[in-house]
C-alpha cells in the first residue's frame, strides 16, 4: 500500500489538548557533496497529548519560523499528517511512523477554555 500524501488526521479527536514540552532537535540540509550545511530543514518538538496520555513528536519545516512557547502552553497543529518510512533488512521490513505538520501555533484563549486551568497530568 502506498500513502503518497500520508494519513490526514483530526488533531482534536486524535490528541485532545496538546501542550508544548520542548524542542527535540533541528535537522539540517545537506549540500551537493553530502556534507551538512548550517541551513535548518526542519525542527522536531515534543508535545504532551492529553488524549493519548503520552508525549508525541511533530516535525515542522524551518520555513514556519522559530517557535518559543512556554512550557505547558496549549498549542495546536496546522495540517498534521502521519507518514511512514520503510526499513528493509534481510527478509524483514518494518515501518516507522512519524508526524509532520505545516506549523505549530499557540491555541487561542477562546478555544483553550478561557480562564479555566488545564489538567497537567500529561
Amino acid at each position: 500500500m502506498r500513502l503518497p500524501e500520508g494519513i490526514q488526521i483530526d488533531p482534536e479527536a486524535t490528541f485532545g489538548t496538546l501542550k508544548f514540552s520542548a524542542m527535540r532537535r533541528e535537522r539540517f540540509n545537506v549540500d551537493e557533496d553530502g556534507a551538512l550545511t548550517t541551513d535548518i530543514k526542519e525542527r522536531t518538538f515534543d508535545l504532551k497529548s492529553l488524549g493519548q496520555g503520552m508525549m508525541v513528536q511533530v516535525s515542522i519545516p524551518a520555513s514556519a519560523g522559530e517557535k518559543n512557547f512556554d512550557y505547558n502552553q496549549v498549542v495546536e497543529l496546522v495540517n498534521p499528517v502521519l507518514d511512514t518510512v520503510a526499513n528493509i533488512e534481510y527478509r524483514t521490513a518494518t515501518a516507522t511512523w512519524y508526524m509532520k505538520a505545516d506549523d505549530l501555533v499557540a491555541k487561542s484563549a477562546s478555544s483553550a477554555q478561557k480562564g479555566k486551568p488545564l489538567n497537567d497530568k500529561a
